[in-house]
């Protein structure tokens, strides 16, 4: 055992790809009928294994498919994907995913994820334009400097500021940006690489958990169960504060932990390859120049403007990579390097971020198999027929536990959302559970799965800090278990009174 050294995150995926499509040959291949809305004919498009039917866009067309959900939703373009019928699944001919599918689902899923791995890498660009200016290490040695002793707040500001974007918009995939200038902060503050992707992505997750207005999952999940978003708020409310006094306890504690005795930290040994510019204290105080500090303010401005671009414009991927690019020719002005130093410096610095862009893709490659082989349905029905024999009194936890397992297969928050959420809904209604608790148990499990399925986000977050999986998962267990016992509490009393 001693002689084990733990896959590296491709590995890991490529396993996940092969044992996906090993599945497609075992489980059944089957699909759910979906309602989908034309606007031009402003017609509901009802799809299923016989072909399409269209429907008059009318609140009884709803009602008599079982959907629990207002004909507004659609027509008012608040639900754009199709969704799924509840009891209309059927078994389809099977479409087994061989040798081929395995070689070409990584290439399929880069195909695919093209938008955030062109991020990923403009981001890169940006940081190596940024570094070769030399600011970055003055700036980071004084904001080391006047944080001494005062760390720990630093971790704390860095979960709510998270938290909080994960609660407002879903901010998830754009903390990938955030770790450049983060990791040699945590790093010259004595703590180790573990406590900045904790930082950020617990922080994501735990705002994911406790979403009170994310689009993309509270308000979607609740338009597909069929009710008004606000209401149940209030559990989420508890979820968000208490799941991140939690996270940060948790979190600041290890970090004073490494802080006082590096030996203590979980990579000591594992001799971990810092992925950032390591900053050195100096006995002097430091100083900025006026050059040095428009940069800083031009370097610290960018995120600034992409979080509100999110919020505020709408932004997506595209214009966030524009941004970026904008930004480093800015700074490759300021510098005055010259247009080869230039382009050396930003081709070396996307070159750096190039791991992370290809674990990007191949994660996407197992949504593709799934998909491709038809068994993400079977799994669905699979878990609605395991909780529906339940008391109400049951039904929530073990609901939670049934998104935390979806949420591993289906990693697409809208995704998994519009799939499952009126199948649940419905099921729901039989048990006697309000619809709303069904939207807090899977807002719950999936938040909670994503502190630990490699599907996700979570690989390449690892990748850009060097962190082994296996080391996260060690790290991040208790806290998964502390935060699953605080969602199950949450939903009991939120169903019994």
């Amino acid at each position: 055992m001693k002689s084990f050294k733990f896959p590296s995150p491709f590995t890991v995926l490529y396993i996940i790809i092969v044992l996906s499509a090993a599945a497609t040959y075992l489980l059944p291949s089957g699909n759910y009928a979906t309602l989908s809305y034309d606007g031009d004919g402003q017609e509901l498009i009802f799809s299923s294994e016989s072909g399409l039917s269209r429907q008059e866009a009318q609140q009884s067309t709803l009602d008599s498919l079982g959907l629990k959900m207002d004909i507004s939703k659609f027509t008012e373009g608040k639900i754009q994907r199709p969704v799924s019928v509840p009891g209309t699944f059927t078994e389809t001919d099977p479409n087994p995913q061989g040798i081929n599918a395995v070689i070409m689902a990584p290439i399929k899923g880069i195909y695919e994820s093209i938008d955030i791995i062109l991020f990923v890498l403009l981001i890169g660009g940006f940081i190596g334009v940024f570094i070769t200016s030399g600011v970055f290490d003055q700036g980071v040695t004084l904001l080391s400097e006047r944080l001494e002793g005062r760390e720990k707040w630093l971790i704390i500001a860095v979960i709510t500021l998270i938290a909080l974007g994960g609660t407002t918009f879903g901010m998830q995939e754009e903390t990938l940006a955030l770790y450049p200038i983060l990791v040699p902060i945590f790093l010259a503050a004595g703590y180790d690489l573990i406590v900045p992707v904790a930082s950020l992505y617990c922080g994501s997750c735990v705002g994911y958990m406790g979403a009170i207005i994310n689009p993309f999952g509270t308000i979607l999940a609740s338009d597909a169960a069929g009710v008004n978003w606000t209401v149940g708020m209030y559990s989420r409310i508890v979820m968000l504060a208490v799941g991140a006094i939690i996270a940060m306890v948790y979190i600041v504690r290890y970090a004073e932990k490494v802080k006082r005795d590096p030996s203590k930290s979980m990579l000591y040994g594992l001799n971990a390859k810092v992925p950032f510019p390591s900053v050195k204290r100096s006995d002097e105080p430091s100083k900025l120049s006026a050059k040095a500090t428009l940069l800083l303010i031009i370097f610290s401005a960018t995120f600034l403007v992409m979080v509100y671009g999110v919020i505020a414009l709408e932004w997506w991927f595209g214009e966030m990579t524009a941004l970026f690019l904008v930004a480093a020719l800015l700074l490759g002005l300021i510098i005055r390097k010259g247009e080869t130093a230039f382009i050396e410096s930003f081709i070396n610095g996307a070159k750096d971020m190039l791991g992370v862009a290809f674990i990007v893709g191949m994660a996407r490659g197992i949504t593709i198999v799934m998909n491709d082989g038809q068994i993400s349905g079977t799994i669905l029905n699979y878990a609605s027929e395991a909780v529906g024999g339940v008391s109400g009194f049951i039904f929530l936890p073990c609901l939670m536990l049934v998104f935390f397992i979806l949420a591993f297969f289906i990693p697409s928050s809208s995704g998994l959302a519009l799939l499952s959420m009126p199948i649940m809904g419905a099921l729901a209604n039989i048990v006697g559970v309000p619809s709303e608790e069904i939207v807090n148990a899977y807002l719950f499990g999936f938040g909670l799965m994503n502190l630990v399925a490699p599907t996700g986000v979570l690989l390449p977050s690892l990748t850009m800090v060097s962190v082994p999986y296996n080391v996260w998962l060690k790290f991040v267990s208790p806290l998964v278990l502390m935060l699953g016992a605080v969602g199950i509490a949450i939903l009991i009393i939120g169903y019994l009174v």
